[in-house]
């Protein structure tokens, strides 16, 4: 089956880029994470961020799906919290564990976690969701294994919070099959490694928790898609001209998402299973998220 084959193609891409385990050192050591000066850096800190609401409590237990290199079990245990970094293949963290990134990690298909029902308090799945050829499956395993909530932080579908473009869209399609392609050129992405783009919606993360009586979501839009090769080499400082350059495009975008006109490049999910806190809810919303709460279902009790 397709998924079997999607899933084969994603473990081995890490030992055809890192054939040897000198090489998958080596890029830990060159790594652009660890150079908190780089455009790199600066670019992860804006996925990062969107965590640090959650940070607070540093008592919790993670989980980090698809996290092939560690780095984001590595953030959280830096921020005195417990975490268990997973990847289809553990090749790169078997690396990740002997230089100190990782101190526990497991090897995971997310469509079948191998813990026990609310396992750990958070799972996380950043820039991991939209490689799934089945993603609602891992959608449903995530929520499983946690007892407070997942995180998910993916490339968010414009289609949704752009009706404009879908009625351009829809009207093209009107007229000829497929004609709306020309303006949502990205309709259909696909990624060298096999998978298609699976990007998510507000609107999805909603419908799955309200189908599972869930009391809540909460959303972060964001702008972080601007890395480029050799981003770990340069200083993200506004005398540097490209860190300038990447600057003013991220503020003007940031502007136009403020005033509604376009959505984030990314969206950072929050579906909980328990509410949080007063204290945890004013800093989600001082850290910029949206909170839903979701009616229950008033059929079951």
């Amino acid at each position: 089956m397709f998924h079997k084959e999607s899933y084969e193609l994603h473990e081995k891409w890490y030992n055809e880029k890192f054939p040897t385990p000198e090489a998958k050192s080596d890029y830990f050591k060159k790594s652009r994470y660890e150079d908190t000066t780089s455009i790199g850096s600066w670019l992860q800190s804006l996925f990062f961020d969107c965590l640090n609401p959650l940070l607070e409590n540093k008592a919790q237990k993670w989980l980090t799906v698809g996290d092939a290199y560690g780095f984001d079990a590595r953030y959280i245990l830096n921020n005195g919290n417990q975490a268990t970094a997973t990847d289809l293949n553990t090749d790169f963290l078997s690396i990740a564990h002997q230089e100190g990134i990782v101190n526990d990690f497991r090897s995971e298909n997310a469509e079948k976690l191998s813990f026990e029902d609310n396992s750990y308090d958070f799972v996380l799945c950043k820039e991991s969701y939209h490689h799934f050829p089945r993603p609602y499956s891992a959608l449903y395993e995530m929520i499983r294994v946690c007892k407070k909530g997942i995180v998910i932080i993916e490339p968010q579908d414009p289609i949704s919070k752009m009706p404009l473009l879908l009625f351009m869209v829809n009207t093209l399609n009107s007229i000829k099959n497929n004609l709306g392609s020309s303006v949502w050129k990205n309709r259909f992405s696909y990624e060298p490694v096999g998978n298609f783009v699976y990007k998510v919606s507000e609107r999805e993360f909603e419908k799955f928790a309200a189908g599972l009586n869930l009391p809540m979501v909460a959303f972060k839009r964001i702008n972080p898609n601007f890395y480029f090769s050799g981003a770990e080499g340069i200083t993200a400082d506004k005398k540097n001209k490209k860190f300038r350059s990447i600057y003013l495009k991220k503020s003007l975008l940031d502007l136009l998402l403020k005033l509604k006109i376009i959505p984030g490049q990314v969206l950072s999910a929050i579906v909980f299973k328990e509410i949080p806190t007063a204290a945890e809810l004013q800093q989600l919303k001082k850290e910029g998220y949206k909170i839903q709460n979701i009616p229950k279902n008033p059929y079951i009790n």
